[in-house]
């Protein structure tokens, strides 16, 4: 496959910043070329810029619901069928989520997203305290609320938007091909499935993947376009940290070059949304975190994570800085764009 000239990168970029889509065999021409990852930031950064005008996002998260998960995810510490060192407890209370609603807006935050372990929330008295946890968030003023509760009915989407939720997130993974590779005990249609009712109930969708777990190139653009016919606002990138006691706890982590090379592809793929880079970027990454912008993504997960520790804000807030870039805040009574 021949590789892409520096100005047929810039000269797609261009063309995508006018309104045409990546197809597939433009993406694989993108992903197959190692040694042009400064030109296919640079293409990256120009759409970033394009369409956000250098402006990022923050998201914090709560680990509102912790372990005891029935599904046998190879890469997950919450999961029931591995022993690991994670955490295990039921749902927070309301005011404890508030609480951490409150910390994570002193912290640069501007969206906040309550996350349960678990196939989905079962329990309708459950639910019901997600719902008046989401009221309680939203009427701070200060937050866009998100959650992450597994698999969703549109009636329950329904119930969320109407308390103030403003984005679903549920992760693919990965392509459908390599997901069974990965998990055995979720069907990859029922994933679609709750994508398509959190859209269906006017929430914007946030949902992505998990890369360094074995998958090829082929995978990550199979996965890209299926979030694509979709519809998604935002896409999440998480870097596999291998865990002790899990099936891939041996797995070769991603060099930070292959990384970069994820996330600008898809800013290439998806040059509107919201790609945030998330889980193990601190790892992966290391001393380049900040070419994450560089290469097209304007937001990331700020503080701690589910079962593993972030970096202190203030350093995301000054780096953002430094890069010239500004931070969203959200405004009482505005979506943010």
């Amino acid at each position: 496959m021949t590789a892409m000239t520096r100005d047929e990168i810039l000269t797609l970029a261009r063309r995508i910043a006018r309104g045409d889509e990546l197809t597939r065999a433009e993406a694989l021409r993108l992903a197959a070329d190692e040694t042009a990852l400064d030109d296919l930031m640079a293409g990256a950064f120009l759409l970033m810029r394009t369409f956000t005008g250098g402006e990022v996002e923050f998201c914090a998260i709560v680990n509102a619901r912790s372990g005891r998960c029935p599904n046998d995810c190879a890469f997950c510490a919450q999961s029931a069928h591995y022993e690991t060192a994670a955490p295990a407890y039921d749902l927070l209370e309301p005011g404890e989520i508030v609480a951490a609603a409150r910390e994570a807006a002193v912290s640069g935050a501007c969206r906040f997203g309550i996350v349960t372990s678990g196939p989905a929330v079962e329990d309708d008295a459950d639910f019901e305290r997600i719902c008046q946890a989401v009221r309680a968030v939203a009427a701070l003023g200060t937050l866009r609320v998100c959650a992450s509760l597994g698999t969703l009915t549109p009636e329950r989407a329904r119930r969320l938007k109407a308390a103030g939720l403003s984005r679903y997130h549920h992760n693919l993974e990965t392509s459908k091909k390599f997901y069974p590779r990965i998990c055995t005990t979720q069907d990859y249609g029922a994933k679609l499935d709750t994508l398509r009712a959190a859209r269906d109930g006017s929430l914007e969708v946030c949902a992505g993947g998990l890369f360094g777990l074995g998958e090829t190139w082929n995978d990550r653009i199979d996965m890209a376009m299926t979030l694509r016919e979709i519809r998604v606002s935002s896409v999440p990138i998480n870097f596999l940290l291998p865990v002790p006691g899990t099936p891939l706890e041996d797995q070769q982590t991603l060099t930070p070059a292959e990384a970069l090379r994820i996330v600008a592809l898809y800013r290439f793929i998806f040059p509107r949304a919201a790609i945030k880079v998330c889980g193990g970027r601190e790892a992966v990454l290391a001393h380049r975190q900040p070419d994450m912008f560089r290469a097209g993504a304007n937001g990331a997960i700020i503080g701690d994570y589910l079962t593993t520790p972030g970096r202190p804000p203030t350093d995301d807030l000054e780096m953002a800085a430094a890069l010239g870039l500004r931070v969203r805040t959200h405004s009482p009574g505005k979506e943010p764009t």
